[in-house]
């Protein structure tokens, strides 16, 4: 039986009342990315989400999802202080309009609010040393993970731990070392693996919807690793519960966005 409790809700409330996200994410070749990255944090129960991206990626995702909000970066930076957390990278891509991009979010994001670095945004962090002085969650694979520590990927893959504390010590945040055990260290170095998941989730778009997860708990108040380590655990069991109708091999980064409501019934 596990110990994970959702945010409260409120009755006495409106959509400002569970948090705003602000999701810069997606690219020409990532629209994917973008919708699933933002949608997902809607459904672990924030209230507003925002994708700050390019005119051909709001094109394409407003047409599928018509519950958010959708800017251009510009608009999402001058907009930034009225959010409760900021989600980068997914589907970000890594050329020159990107690299800014994420170093203007750096400079201009106020430092009480949490922020969430995913995939690209981690390849540009680990290219370019970038530093912020926020309460920040990161979320490598073990490739990634490697470009950050500049280290083999066999140095990380013989010790996650090790690794995931390294991480945390380098980048002053908490890390989810995503892997099918994933590791979660808080900036005390304490250590959580998650002991749930499985082959399912190892699909392209899987690592969106997580980001998009712990972003939306964030945005409900929750502290960055409470938020990681509830957000893991939901993802993970959403991926278990949809391999028992769909099984291990056919489930969709998509389909999982459908299966996070029955993995909140699990600990409510």
């Amino acid at each position: 039986m596990c110990n994970f409790k959702m945010p409260i809700r409120e009755q006495n409330s409106n959509k400002g009342t569970f948090g705003k996200v602000l999701n810069f994410c997606g690219s020409g070749n990532f629209i994917g990315a973008a919708y699933l990255s933002t949608v997902s944090s809607l459904k672990v129960g924030a209230g507003y989400s925002a994708l700050a991206s390019t005119k051909e990626v709001i094109t394409s995702v407003s047409s599928i999802l018509p519950e958010i909000v959708y800017l251009s970066r510009k608009e999402g930076l001058t907009q930034i202080k009225n959010f409760d957390v900021v989600l980068i990278g997914c589907g970000l891509g890594t050329n020159r309009l990107s690299q800014k991009l994420m170093k203007d979010v750096l400079h201009k994001i106020p430092k009480e609010l949490p922020l969430v670095i995913d995939a690209d945004g981690l390849n540009i962090l680990a290219q370019f040393q970038l530093k912020s002085e926020n309460n920040f969650v990161i979320t490598p694979h073990p490739k990634e993970a490697s470009r950050l520590l500049d280290c083999s990927l066999e140095v990380v893959l013989n010790d996650l731990v090790g690794a995931a504390k390294k991480l945390t010590q380098k980048y002053n945040c908490v890390t989810v070392l995503k892997t099918h055990r994933t590791v979660i260290c808080d900036k005390d170095f304490k250590i959580y693996i998650n002991e749930h998941g499985n082959s399912a989730l190892a699909k392209a778009g899987s690592g969106d919807v997580l980001a998009g997860m712990i972003a939306g708990l964030l945005a409900q108040g929750m502290e960055c690793y409470e938020a990681s380590k509830l957000g893991v655990y939901l993802h993970s069991v959403a991926g278990e519960i949809a391999s028992e109708e769909l099984t291990e091999y056919s489930v969709l980064a998509s389909d999982l966005i459908d299966y996070i409501p029955e993995a909140i019934k699990t600990i409510l």
